[in-house]
C-alpha cells in the first residue's frame, strides 16, 4: 500500500488506514502509544491547521469592511458616483461617495464590535478531549487536537477526529450524524479489508460521533475539514436550518423589494417621460430605492442579537447560535429532566440496603467498589455512592468491567475479594432483576428469587412512590474467571436496594409560577419511573393526574402521542428516542418548545428542539448539540435569558416598524411629488442625506428600553401584521407630506431650493421623531426611551434645524429657511406626532387582540395544566 511519506512535521495522507497494522500505522504518524509531544503537536498544527470544519474563521478587519458595500444599492450608487464625476458632476460624485462611505462606517463599526463579543462569548463554552501529550493525559480544547494525537474516550465524548481504535472496552458509539443510524455502534480494535464501507469500519471511529457507552483509546488520523464529516459538510455545506425569525425577515426584505423595483422603474420612465435630465431622474429613482429598502436590516439584527447575547451572557446564559434567541422569545413550551434542574442536582443515598430493608455492609462495599473503580461516565449517582459511609476500596482491584450502556441500564465490574473474583452489579431495578436467579437473605443459604420476587417489587413500589430512585445491586463469583462479557450477567445473587434521594430545589414553585407568567409551561421528561416521576412533581406543586410512560408511548401512532402529549405534563420512564419523539410531537402541535437536558440520552432531543439548553458541566455531545449553554443549572438564570432574548426580539421589531411607517411613506411621497412638481422634490444627494440622518436614531435601538408587558409573552414572528403596520401608518406619513408639499407650494410659495430644504428639513424632523412613537405600544410620553435613542434623536433634529444655515447647505443645494418656515415644519411635526399616537391607540385595539389570540388558543389546549400552588 503506497502512503505518502512527510516531513514529521507535517500531517500524512493516509489511505485506507483501517487496513493498516497498529504499529505501521503509529510509524508513519511518527507518534507512539504515549502519544506526540507538545513541540511536535504544534508542528503539526502549522500544516494540518486548527480541528475545526470551518476553516475560513472569523472575516478579517478589511473584508468585513468591504461587506458593508456588497449590496446591489450600494454598489449601483457607486457606479452612479463614478458616472457623474465622468459627466463633470463632480460635487454629486463626491457627495454621494462620502455619504455611501460614512454610512458603511457606521454599520462597520456596530458590526466589527458585534462580532468581537461574540468571539468572547463562544470562547466560553469549550469542548475538550482527553490528549495524551508529553506521555500523560492532558484536556484539551477539540481544536488544538492533530493528527498523531493519541485520546482517551469514555461515555459523553465527542470523538475529536477520525480516529484508528487502539484499545476498547464494551465501546458504542453513535453514528447519526453520518449515517443516519441512530442504534449504537459496536467499536473494537482489528484490521478491516482496505474495501470496507464506511458504516463497517468497526476499528474507525468518526468525527461528528460521540460515545454511548464503554472506553477506549485511539489515535487521531485525520482531523477538520479532511474528516469524513469535513467532506460531507463541504459537499452540502454549512448552513443552518432557517429559523421562523429568518424565514420571515427574507420575507419581509422581498416584499419590500418587491414594492422597491416596481415602484424605481415607474419613477424613472415617468420622470424621463417628462422630460426631466436622464441622469437626475436615474439618480433620483436609485435615492428612492435606498430610502425604501432597508439596507441596515441585516446589520441592525447582527447588531442586536449580539447585544443581546451580550447582555444574556452578563445572566450567566450562553447564546451558541445568535438566532436561537429569537426563539428562546418565541418559546412557550419547555421540556425538562428533572435532575438538578427542577431539583437541588445533588443526588444522595437515603439507604443502602438488603431484601428485609436492613442496613447491608455487603451491599455497601460492593456498591462502593461498583462505583469507584468503573472507568466510564462518572455520574452523580456515584458520586453519591462513595459519599455514603466512604470505605476505602483502594485494596480492591479491578480486573475488568462491562460498562453502562442504555439498553442494558446496569454496570458491571470483576474485583479481587479475599482471594475470589467477584462481579458487582447495579442498574435499574428490573433489569437487575433480570439476571438473578437467587436472593442474599442475610443466611448462610440462598434462597430463590422467585420467593422473595413480590416482596422486592412490593418495597420497591413503596420506596417510589416515597420520591426515592431506587437501584437495584447483584453479585456473582466468577471461580477465577477474570475476562467477562455480557453473558457472565447471569444467575446472579439480588444483594439489596440502593436508595437515592434529590429534593426539589427551594423555591421552585415560585420559579414555575414566574415562568408560567411568561407564557412558558413545563413538562417533566424523564427516565425515572412513574411513581417516583409524580411523587417529584407534587412535591414541587406540579398537579399530574396522567403520567405517561415510555412502554405506552410505544404503543401509540404519532398522531395519538401528538394528541397525548399536549394533555400530559409528567413522562417517565423514557427512553432517549422516546424524548425526541415526544419533542417533534409537541412542535406538530404548534408550540415553540425548548429542551434542557445535560445527558448522553440528550442529544437527540436538544437538536430536535426549538431551542436546545443544556448547562456547562453537560457531557461534551449535550453541550454540542445546545443552541444555548447555562454556566448555573438553575432554572432562574434560564428565566432572566428568557426576558433578555424577548428584549432583544422586541427592539428588532423596533426597527422593522421604524422602516415600515415614516421611511416608507416618506419615499413614497416623494416619489407621487415628482410627478406634478416641475422639479425633483429632492436631489438624490439630499435623499441619500435624508436616509443617512434617519439611520442614525434606528441605530441606537438595540439598547433602547423594553416595556415589561412585551416581555411577558411569547414573542412570535408575523408578517401579516406587519403588512397591516405599513399600510396603516405609511399613508398617515404620506399624509402629512402632502399637508407638507401644500404648504410649500401654496402659503410659502418656494422656489426649487427653498422647497427642497423645508421638504428635507420636515421629513428628516418627522422620520427621526415617530421613532419615539411606534417603539412602544404605550403612550410615547409614558414611556422612557433609551439614553443613546434620546441623544442620537436630539443630534439629529437640531443638526437639521441648523444645517440650513451652515456654509455646508450650498453643497447640498439648501437655502436658509425664513423663521415662519420653520414654525410651519415644527407644528406639521407635532400634529404628525399626536396623529400617530392616536392612530397607535387604535391600531393596536383593533390587530393586538387577533395577534394574541394563537397564545390563547395554545393555553386552550393545555387544558390540564397544572396551577402553580
Amino acid at each position: 500500500m503506497d502512503n505518502i511519506e512527510p516531513p514529521v512535521n507535517q500531517a500524512p495522507i493516509l489511505s485506507a488506514y483501517w487496513a493498516i497494522q497498529p504499529d505501521e500505522l503509529l510509524a508513519q504518524l511518527h507518534t507512539t502509544a504515549l502519544g506526540l509531544s507538545s513541540d511536535q503537536a504544534d508542528l503539526i498544527r502549522q500544516s494540518a491547521g486548527q480541528n475545526q470544519l470551518q476553516t475560513k474563521g472569523r472575516a478579517s478587519v478589511v473584508g468585513l469592511f468591504l461587506n458593508q458595500f456588497r449590496n446591489p444599492i450600494s454598489l449601483i450608487l457607486l457606479v452612479a458616483a463614478a458616472l457623474s464625476y465622468f459627466l463633470n458632476d463632480t460635487t454629486d460624485a463626491i457627495i454621494i461617495f462620502i455619504i455611501i462611505l460614512v454610512s458603511g462606517l457606521l454599520s462597520f463599526w456596530q458590526e466589527k464590535g458585534a462580532s468581537d463579543a461574540m468571539q468572547q462569548l463562544q470562547s466560553m463554552v469549550t469542548v475538550k478531549a482527553t490528549v495524551y501529550r508529553d506521555g500523560k493525559a492532558s484536556s484539551l480544547p477539540v481544536e488544538q487536537v492533530v493528527p498523531g494525537d493519541i485520546v482517551g474516550l469514555c461515555a459523553g465524548d465527542l470523538v475529536p477526529g477520525d480516529c484508528y481504535l487502539l484499545t476498547s472496552n464494551e465501546l458504542f458509539t453513535n453514528e447519526a450524524s453520518l449515517t443516519g443510524e441512530t442504534y449504537p455502534v459496536d467499536k473494537q480494535p482489528g484490521i478491516q479489508p482496505a474495501d470496507t464501507p464506511m458504516a463497517k469500519r468497526q476499528n474507525v471511529l468518526f468525527l461528528g460521533s460521540h460515545v454511548v457507552s464503554g472506553s477506549g483509546r485511539a489515535v487521531v488520523i485525520r482531523t477538520g475539514p479532511q474528516t469524513e464529516l469535513g467532506h460531507i459538510a463541504e459537499r452540502i455545506g454549512n448552513a443552518t436550518p432557517e429559523t421562523d425569525f429568518e424565514r420571515g425577515i427574507r420575507q419581509f426584505g422581498y416584499m419590500l423589494m418587491e414594492v422597491t423595483l416596481v415602484l424605481v422603474i415607474l419613477i424613472f420612465a415617468i420622470n424621463v417621460g417628462l422630460h426631466k435630465p436622464v441622469l437626475n431622474a436615474f439618480l433620483f429613482s436609485l435615492a428612492i430605492a435606498v430610502g425604501l429598502t432597508p439596507q441596515l436590516l441585516p446589520a441592525i439584527i447582527s447588531i442586536n442579537l449580539a447585544k443581546g447575547a451580550s447582555r444574556m451572557a452578563q445572566q450567566q446564559v450562553i447564546v451558541k447560535r445568535l438566532s436561537a434567541i429569537e426563539n428562546i422569545g418565541s418559546m412557550n413550551l419547555l421540556c425538562s429532566d428533572k435532575t438538578g434542574t427542577l431539583t437541588e442536582g445533588h443526588v444522595r443515598v437515603d439507604r443502602i440496603m438488603d431484601v428485609h430493608k436492613q442496613p447491608s455492609v455487603r451491599a455497601r462495599l460492593l456498591a462502593q467498589i461498583n462505583a469507584q473503580l468503573q472507568q466510564g461516565f462518572r455520574n452523580p449517582v456515584d458520586e453519591a455512592i462513595l459519599a455514603f459511609n466512604p470505605t476505602d476500596v483502594s485494596l480492591y482491584p479491578r480486573v475488568d468491567e462491562i460498562p453502562y450502556d442504555f439498553i442494558r441500564k446496569r454496570l458491571t465490574i470483576l474485583t479481587e475479594i479475599d482471594g475470589q473474583t467477584v462481579m458487582s452489579t447495579k442498574g435499574a431495578l428490573q433489569t437487575i432483576l433480570d439476571v438473578c436467579r437467587y436472593v442474599d437473605t442475610g443466611t448462610d443459604e440462598l434462597a430463590l428469587l422467585t420467593a422473595y420476587r413480590e416482596q422486592i417489587e412490593q418495597t420497591y413500589q413503596e420506596l417510589s412512590s416515597q420520591g426515592f430512585r431506587t437501584l437495584g445491586l447483584a453479585t456473582k463469583q466468577t471461580n477465577g474467571k477474570r475476562d467477562i462479557d455480557k453473558s457472565d450477567e447471569a444467575d446472579m445473587t439480588f444483594l439489596g436496594f440502593i436508595t437515592l434521594f434529590d429534593p426539589p430545589k427551594t423555591g421552585i414553585a415560585e420559579t414555575l409560577a414566574s415562568l408560567n407568567e411568561l407564557g412558558i409551561h413545563l413538562k417533566l421528561i424523564t427516565g425515572d419511573n412513574a411513581l417516583v416521576a409524580q411523587s417529584v412533581a407534587q412535591h414541587m406543586g406540579i398537579d399530574c393526574p396522567e403520567v405517561l410512560t415510555g412502554s405506552a408511548i410505544r404503543q401509540l401512532s404519532i398522531e395519538a402521542l401528538r394528541q397525548k402529549a399536549m394533555h400530559t405534563h409528567v413522562f417517565a420512564e423514557v427512553e432517549p428516542n422516546q424524548k425526541e419523539s415526544i419533542i417533534l410531537a409537541l412542535r406538530k402541535s404548534g408550540f415553540v418548545v425548548g429542551y434542557m437536558g445535560d445527558g448522553i440520552n440528550d442529544a437527540s432531543a436538544l437538536h430536535a428542539a426549538d431551542v436546545g439548553i443544556s448547562v456547562d458541566s453537560a457531557v461534551d455531545v449535550a453541550k454540542e448539540s445546545a443552541d444555548i449553554v447555562l454556566l448555573q443549572q438553575n432554572l432562574n438564570v434560564l428565566i432572566d435569558g428568557i426576558r433578555e432574548g424577548r428584549r432583544t426580539f422586541a427592539n428588532t421589531m423596533k426597527y422593522i416598524f421604524m422602516a415600515t411607517s415614516a421611511n416608507f411613506g416618506n419615499m413614497f411621497s416623494m416619489a407621487g411629488a415628482s410627478l406634478f412638481l416641475p422639479f425633483l422634490p429632492l436631489l438624490p444627494t439630499q435623499i441619500l442625506l435624508t436616509n443617512l440622518l434617519t439611520d442614525l436614531p434606528e441605530m441606537t435601538i438595540g439598547s433602547d428600553n423594553v416595556a415589561p408587558e412585551t416581555i411577558k409573552r411569547p414573542t412570535q414572528w408575523d408578517l401579516r401584521f406587519i403588512r397591516r403596520f405599513m399600510l396603516t401608518f405609511g399613508p398617515l406619513s404620506s399624509f402629512f407630506d402632502f399637508v407638507s408639499f401644500g404648504l410649500l407650494i401654496g402659503v410659502f410659495k418656494t422656489n426649487e431650493s427653498l422647497f427642497q430644504t423645508g421638504w428635507f428639513v420636515e421629513s428628516v424632523l418627522s422620520a427621526s421623531i415617530i421613532v419615539l412613537v411606534v417603539r412602544t405600544r404605550r403612550a410615547f410620553y409614558r414611556a422612557r426611551p433609551g439614553r443613546w435613542l434620546i441623544l442620537a434623536t436630539g443630534f439629529v433634529a437640531l443638526f437639521v434645524l441648523l444645517l440650513p444655515l451652515t456654509p455646508l447647505a450650498a453643497v447640498f443645494g439648501f437655502s436658509p429657511l425664513p423663521l415662519a418656515l420653520y414654525g410651519a415644519v415644527v407644528g406639521i411635526v407635532g400634529a404628525y406626532v399626536i396623529a400617530a399616537e392616536r392612530l397607535k391607540r387604535w391600531f393596536y385595539r383593533t390587530y393586538a387582540p387577533k395577534a394574541n389570540s394563537h397564545r390563547r388558543l395554545q393555553l386552550r389546549q393545555l387544558v390540564n395544566y397544572s396551577a402553580i400552588r
